[in-house]
């Protein structure tokens, strides 16, 4: 009977697990900060897997998409802290809104509203980067 209840007990948590991260939010969110680490380590081939087919229309070659990225998006491409803000899902999780507040290597904050769209497939790719700076101090 010990045996039977462990057993249970171990399915039971591994259902738990497979929901949450099943979780649009959550699997967006890991999929958001795999592309920032990426982009960290100078990773082309990682950070470029996470662009959603409309990006990589207009950028199809990874080292001009790179490229573009270390130009246009600095605070993202290499971030001196970043932490997740407020999160939305819409229409069932077909587009995820993620907020991400950056604190840039210049000592200048961020924002980065990220829009990350569920695929035919039902994976998600990032499919646009808004970002703007934090131009106030909100405190300690």
């Amino acid at each position: 009977m010990r045996a039977f209840l462990a057993v249970f007990i171990l399915c039971a948590a591994s259902f738990v697990t497979t929901a949450r991260a099943e979780d649009p939010i959550d699997t967006t969110r890991v999929m958001i900060e795999s592309q920032i680490k990426a982009f960290l380590n100078d990773d082309v081939d990682t950070a470029y897997s996470y662009a959603a087919p409309s990006i990589k229309a207009i950028y199809p070659d990874k080292n001009l998409f790179f490229a573009m990225v270390k130009k246009s998006y600095e605070p993202v491409y290499h971030p001196g802290n970043y932490a997740f803000g407020r999160s939305r899902s819409v229409d069932n999780g077909a587009m995820i809104y993620h907020e991400v507040l950056i604190s840039g290597r210049d000592g200048k904050d961020w924002t980065a509203i990220y829009q990350v769209a569920r695929q035919p497939d039902g994976s998600y790719k990032i499919n646009g980067v808004q970002i703007v700076p934090n131009t106030e101090s909100k405190g300690i």
